[in-house]
C-alpha cells in the first residue's frame, strides 16, 4: 500500500550498509528495484526504487564485518529521541545530523547492544510504499532480554507490548495505538552471547520461488521456507553477505 506520513516509533525507512557495486544489483534483480545513485554530495548513498515509491535506501559500509540492514522509526523531535536513549540506558553511536535537505538522524544501540536509527524528516518522509510484493512489510528485534527491550522501547518511543500466542518461542510485537508495528523474539536455545540485532522482512508474493531466485543470484539461504500464522517466510543472505527475511503474507 502506499504510505507517505507515519507516527511517532513506527519505522520509516531502511537501509543497507554494503559493498555498493554488488549490494543494490542484488535487490534489483530479486525484487525489480530500480537503484538511483544520489551523486557524490551525498557520500554514494542510492536509493532504490519500486515504480515511483521510494522504498530502500544503500550506502558505504559504516562497521567491520558482514554488511547490513538498518532499521529507522520516525521522531518528530530527533533531539529529543536521543536524550530519552541516554536517560533510558541506550548508546548514542551517531549524534544527530542533517542529512541534506532530506531530515535529520541519529544512530543509537540499545542497552543490549542492538543497534537502530531514527529519522526525522524533511523532504524524505521515509518508505512510499509498503506491504506490497518487492517492499519491506515488518521489523523484528532478535534479543535475549525481552523484558528490558520492552522497558527501553516504552520509554524511548511509548510502545506497548502484546505477547503472541506462539508455543514454540516467546514472542512479542510491539503497538501504537492498538496497531503492531514490529515485533521482537528469544529464539529457542539462543546461545547467551547471541548478538542482538533488527532485522527486516519484504513482503513477495511466493517464498519459496523468492529464495530460488536469491540463491540463483548469489545469494543463500539461512533458514528454508516454512509456514508459520502471518505467512510462508525464510530468511536468506544476498550475494555479499547481509541478512534478510521474505514471507508471502497469509492476508495481504
Amino acid at each position: 500500500m502506499k504510505k507517505d506520513t507515519f507516527g511517532p516509533g513506527e519505522p520509516c525507512w531502511i537501509d543497507c550498509g554494503t559493498d555498493l557495486t554488488k549490494g543494490p544489483s542484488f535487490y534489483a534483480d530479486l525484487f525489480g528495484w530500480t537503484i538511483v545513485g544520489l551523486g557524490e554530495e551525498a557520500g554514494g548513498y542510492a536509493m532504490a526504487m519500486l515504480g515511483d515509491s521510494p522504498v530502500a535506501g544503500f550506502g558505504p559500509q559504516q562497521s567491520p564485518g558482514r554488511p547490513y540492514w538498518s532499521v529507522y522509526f520516525h521522531t518528530d523531535d530527533v533531539t529529543k529521541t536521543s536524550e530519552l536513549v541516554a536517560s533510558s540506558g541506550g548508546t548514542v553511536l551517531m549524534a544527530p545530523m542533517e542529512v541534506m535537505d532530506a531530515g535529520h538522524m541519529a544512530v543509537f544501540a540499545d542497552p543490549s547492544g542492538a543497534a537502530f536509527s531514527i529519522w526525522q524528516p524533511t523532504q524524505h518522509a521515509g518508505f512510499g510504499e509498503i506491504n506490497a510484493p518487492g517492499t519491506y512489510c515488518w521489523a523484528e528485534l532478535t534479543t535475549t532480554d525481552l523484558d528490558a527491550a520492552k522497558r527501553f522501547y516504552g520509554n524511548v518511543f511509548g510502545f506497548a507490548t502484546k505477547a503472541s500466542d506462539d508455543d514454540t518461542m516467546a514472542y512479542v510485537e510491539f503497538q501504537r495505538d492498538g496497531e503492531s508495528i514490529g515485533g521482537m523474539m528469544l529464539p529457542p536455545q539462543a546461545a547467551p552471547d547471541m548478538p542482538p540485532f533488527w532485522g527486516v522482512y519484504f513482503a513477495v508474493e511466493d517464498a519459496d520461488a523468492t529464495v530460488a531466485k536469491a540463491v540463483a543470484l548469489g545469494g543463500s539461504t539461512m533458514v528454508e521456507p516454512m509456514d508459520i500464522p502471518p505467512g510462508r517466510f525464510a530468511v536468506c543472505t544476498d550475494s555479499v553477505g547481509a541478512v534478510f527475511n521474505v514471507i508471502a503474507l497469509a492476508t495481504p
